[in-house]
């Protein structure tokens, strides 16, 4: 099963609200999803994100793909470059 870490829009209409899930990649965008780790509000000013690192960290170990959205938000995070130091010990 090829896995993704990606975002699922919630919130109503013109104000949006992202969790950032682990989901099959056949799943469509709202639908069914393995776990939640995280979640993103990009209403409030600073923009809030949110990351369990430990949840995440373990999915990119497992081979989970990462969509560019969460991508860019890992890497204002930090989690990324956690990841990437991580697994050079």
């Amino acid at each position: 099963m090829a896995t993704k870490i990606r975002l699922k829009r919630m919130g109503a209409k013109k104000a949006p609200f992202y969790r950032i899930v682990v989901a099959d990649s056949r799943s469509p965008r709202d639908g069914r999803f393995i776990e939640e780790i995280g979640y993103y509000d990009p209403l409030k000013k600073p923009a809030v994100i949110k990351v369990d690192e430990e949840k995440a960290k373990d999915w990119l170990s497992k081979g989970a793909q990462v969509s560019e959205t969460v991508k860019a938000l890992f890497q204002k995070v930090g989690v990324l470059k956690k990841a990437a130091g991580e697994g050079q010990e």
